[in-house]
């Protein structure tokens, strides 16, 4: 594995309780499935109901926790709420992740 870019670690140590706040969103499974379903574009919250075969209130509790950390954005469609990923950052955070745990299963 290649070293971090000079500067990277500090940076990170820098920013430790932003990145901190990140990773404990992200440290809960149905915030994290509901942002790989949305890696592939916004999905409504009765689409992530079914995705997740979770009640609707489950859902909209874990939405609100990610839309309160900046990871999501919410547009409303008529009666519908289309939740999206905020930032392509967040998306190729997602995307490592399953890259990471897709070749190094015991992690």
């Amino acid at each position: 594995m290649p070293a971090p870019e000079e500067g990277a670690l500090e940076t990170l140590i820098d920013r430790a309780e932003r990145v901190s706040k990140f990773l404990k969103a992200l440290g809960h499974d149905g915030r994290l499935t509901i942002l790989c379903h949305l890696v592939d574009g916004p999905k409504s919250v009765t689409e992530l109901e079914n995705l997740l075969s979770a009640r609707q209130a489950v859902v909209s509790q874990q939405l609100a926790r990610l839309r309160l950390e900046g990871l999501v954005a919410a547009r409303r469609d008529g009666n519908a709420i289309f939740y999206s990923i905020r930032d392509a950052k967040v998306r190729e955070a997602i995307i490592f992740l399953a890259d990471l745990f897709r070749e190094a299963a015991d992690i």
